[in-house]
């Protein structure tokens, strides 16, 4: 469905949405519009992408609704990735998670229905399910407007879902890149609590979901990605024991624990209990209907879940070997060693 379309990635220079890019371009799309502020990574995109006459650069920020309309103009498909998605600086910065996360997504909502868009994904966070801190609340916030988006959008045909990941390996200021520099550093490592779980998720299959979403989205669904989960214990253990078997010079430095930061959790969910009872799966990812179509029979495609709840605490989690194949996998560490 993306070939021959003009297609708008909000925060198209982040990690998610960089790869959304990356994957629609294999599709041979009319054009793909990066939106982002940071001219910088911008500069970099550019010069990955150099090769690619169908795509196109905007500098602009979800906060600004002229800049969006405009940048929405003519577009088949929205991917909105832009968002303030760590938790400490959403913290101590609210209102500012506020303007982006939820002005900023009514922002691209009203300018997809203005431009009569045919399809908007949402990207959201297992930090959406019982939120205890401003990012998730925020985000939560902006889950219930694009899916509200299609009650009030009127005649226009704009299809508005949401997409729902859980840490996403090797994401800009996530724990891995954090862990590998203090590895690096022979500096410890600093552990929030060791009792901590984590939903965990390749870029790569982020991307994929957002793509498969846009695809089948009919009624304005929020999909899950099926994955494992994995103790923040077994994560550093796992890197400090890799990197001591593919380095001569070997980490001498400690795991040591800092104590859960402001607004965090010990462990994410992805679904709330309310959720499961509706909910639809295949062998890859859950679908949540709206409430008003839990029972359409477009869903028959798909079975009713089979599962009770989806924490991070009560799910499969993933081994210290099964960890590192998957950064080898894709390329956060190197497959040779």
């Amino acid at each position: 469905m993306f070939t021959g379309k003009t297609i708008l990635v909000t925060g198209g220079t982040g990690s998610i949405g960089s790869e959304i890019v990356r994957q629609l371009l294999k599709h041979n799309p009319k054009v793909v519009r990066i939106f982002s502020r940071g001219e910088e990574k911008q500069f970099y995109m550019q010069q990955e992408l150099k090769n690619y006459e169908n795509i196109r650069f905007l500098i602009g920020d979800v906060r600004d609704y002229k800049r969006v309309e405009y940048a929405c103009k003519d577009a088949d498909i929205i991917f909105h990735a832009a968002a303030m998605k760590h938790v400490p600086a959403s913290e101590y910065n609210p209102m500012e998670a506020v303007k982006t996360n939820v002005l900023g997504t009514q922002n691209v909502i009203e300018a997809a229905i203005h431009n009569n868009v045919e399809k908007l994904v949402a990207i959201s966070t297992d930090k959406v399910v019982h939120p205890q801190n401003t990012m998730g609340a925020t985000k939560l916030l902006s889950e219930k407007l694009v899916v509200a988006a299609n009650q009030y959008k009127g005649k226009t045909r704009t299809i508005f879902s949401c997409v729902r990941f859980g840490n996403v390996m090797g994401s800009s200021g996530s724990v891995i890149p954090l862990f590998l520099n203090q590895l690096k550093h022979n500096i410890d490592i600093t552990l929030t609590d060791k009792n901590m779980t984590r939903f965990m998720m390749s870029i790569p299959q982020a991307a994929k979901l957002v793509l498969a979403a846009a695809a089948h989205s009919v009624y304005g669904e929020t999909y899950v990605l099926k994955m494992p989960s994995i103790k923040i214990s077994t994560l550093a253990e796992s890197l400090r024991n890799h990197y001591n078997a593919t380095n001569t010079n070997p980490y001498t430095g400690k795991i040591i624990e800092v104590g859960i930061r402001q607004g965090e959790k010990l462990y994410e969910e992805l679904m709330t209990h309310e959720e499961i009872q509706r909910a639809y799966e295949n062998e890859d990812m859950y679908v949540i209907p709206p409430t008003d179509h839990a029972e359409d029979p477009i869903y028959k495609k798909y079975e009713h879940v089979s599962i009770t709840s989806y924490s991070s605490d009560d799910t499969n989690f993933m081994s210290e070997k099964e960890f590192v194949d998957t950064l080898k996998d894709i390329d956060i560490l190197e497959k040779g060693e």
